[in-house]
C-alpha cells in the first residue's frame, strides 16, 4: 500500500496528518510518502483538495462529491460532526481497510 500525503508548504496539518496515518497503521507495511505541491496545475494532476490530501494508492477516499482541486486548505468532518484539518482515526481506518468512506460512493475519483 502506498500513501501519499499532499501538502502546501508550512501546512499545519501535514505532520498531525502523518502522525494519524502512523499510528492507525500500527505497524502494517505500508510506503508512505510527503509530497509538497508547489502550483494549482499540480494540484490538479496530483488530484490534491486541499492540504493536506491523503491518497491511499492513488486514490483520495475522502474527496467530496464534486470537490476540485485546490492549494486551499483542507478540512475533514468527523462521524460525530466535528471538523478538524485531518481526518479521524476511524475513518482513516475504514479507509485504509478499502471500504468507502461515509457520504462517497465506491470507485469515485473526484479530485
Amino acid at each position: 500500500m502506498k500513501i501519499t500525503v499532499l501538502t502546501v508548504a508550512d501546512c499545519p496539518n501535514a505532520q498531525p496528518a502523518l502522525e494519524r496515518i502512523t499510528t492507525v497503521l500500527d505497524g502494517r507495511e505500508a510506503q508512505v510518502v510527503l509530497v509538497e505541491v508547489a502550483d494549482e496545475a499540480e494540484a490538479a494532476r496530483l488530484g490534491m483538495c486541499g492540504s493536506p490530501t491523503i491518497l491511499i494508492d492513488g486514490t483520495d477516499p475522502f474527496a467530496p462529491p464534486g470537490a476540485t482541486p485546490s492549494l486551499s486548505c483542507r478540512l475533514y468532518r468527523g462521524a460525530d460532526g466535528t471538523v478538524s484539518g485531518v481526518p479521524d482515526e476511524a475513518a482513516l481506518r475504514q479507509a485504509l481497510a478499502g471500504t468507502t468512506a461515509p457520504g462517497r460512493e465506491a470507485g469515485t475519483t473526484d479530485c
